[in-house]
C-alpha cells in the first residue's frame, strides 16, 4: 500500500462508495459520534472523512474539520455539506492523514472511521492523530481487524497480497496494532454486522520511543 495506490482505489470507489459501504458501516459511525460526548464548541477532526457519510451525525454545536487523501471522495463530501446545510463543518481538506499540516494540540477529539487498515503506516497515522489532539482529549477509531475465525482469517490472509487492488490491509492484527501504537484504550466493542468491526475509545496519552507494526 502507498498513497498513489490508495488514491487510485478510492477514485474507483468514489461513485459507488455510499451504496456499497454506507448502510453496513453506519452503526459504527453512529456509535462513535454518540460516544464522543462533545461539549458545545469542541473541535473535532475526522481523518479519512471520505464522502462525508458521518458529517450529518455530529452535533451542530461542534466545530468539525474533515480531511481525506481522495479528491473524488471529498467532492461528494462537499456536496453533502451543501445539500444538508451543515454549518458545523468548518473545512473539508485534501490532506495525507499521516502528515497533516495542523499545529500540535489543535483538536479536542480526533476520529478515524474505517481508515487504519487503509493507510500505508497505521502507527504513523496514530502518532499524527495523537500529535494534533489536545492533552485530555480523546482518539476514536472504528475499523476492521484480522478475524480470529479460522475460515474468515484464512481468507483475509489469502487476499492480503492484493491490498493495493482492494484498497486496504485485510489482515491487520488488533493486538499488534494496539501494542505498536501504544494506544491507551478505555473502551472497546464490536460494531456493524456480527460485531466484525471494532470500536476503540482511547485517551490522548504521550508515548516515547519508536514503534513498528508488522502484519
Amino acid at each position: 500500500m502507498d498513497t498513489e495506490a490508495i488514491k487510485l482505489a478510492y477514485r474507483r470507489y468514489a461513485r459507488v462508495y455510499d451504496a456499497l459501504f454506507g448502510p453496513i458501516f453506519q452503526p459504527g459511525r453512529e456509535h462513535i459520534v454518540q460516544t464522543l460526548d462533545c461539549r458545545p464548541g469542541d473541535s473535532v477532526l475526522e481523518v479519512g472523512v471520505g464522502t462525508g457519510l458521518s458529517l450529518p451525525l455530529y452535533p451542530n454545536d461542534v466545530r468539525l474539520t474533515g480531511i481525506d487523501l481522495s479528491a473524488e471522495m471529498l467532492d461528494k463530501a462537499r456536496r453533502r455539506v451543501a445539500q444538508h446545510g451543515l454549518a458545523h463543518v468548518d473545512a473539508l481538506l485534501q490532506m495525507d492523514a499521516e502528515h497533516t499540516t495542523f499545529a500540535d494540540e489543535s483538536f479536542d477529539k480526533v476520529v478515524a472511521m474505517y481508515l487504519v487498515s487503509v493507510v500505508p503506516d497505521p502507527v504513523r497515522l496514530v502518532d499524527e492523530m495523537r500529535r494534533v489532539c489536545r492533552p485530555g482529549g480523546e482518539i476514536f477509531i472504528v475499523n476492521h481487524f484480522h478475524s480470529r475465525n479460522r475460515v474468515v482469517g484464512g481468507f483475509e490472509n489469502l487476499i492480503s497480497p492484493m491490498s493495493k487492488l482492494v484498497g486496504f490491509h485485510p489482515n491487520l492484527d488488533l493486538d499488534g496494532f494496539i501494542r505498536a501504537t501504544r494506544l491507551d484504550v478505555m473502551e472497546m466493542r464490536g460494531a456493524n454486522l456480527f460485531g466484525y468491526w471494532r470500536v476503540l475509545r482511547c485517551r490522548r496519552a504521550p508515548v516515547s520511543g519508536p514503534a513498528e507494526l508488522r502484519n
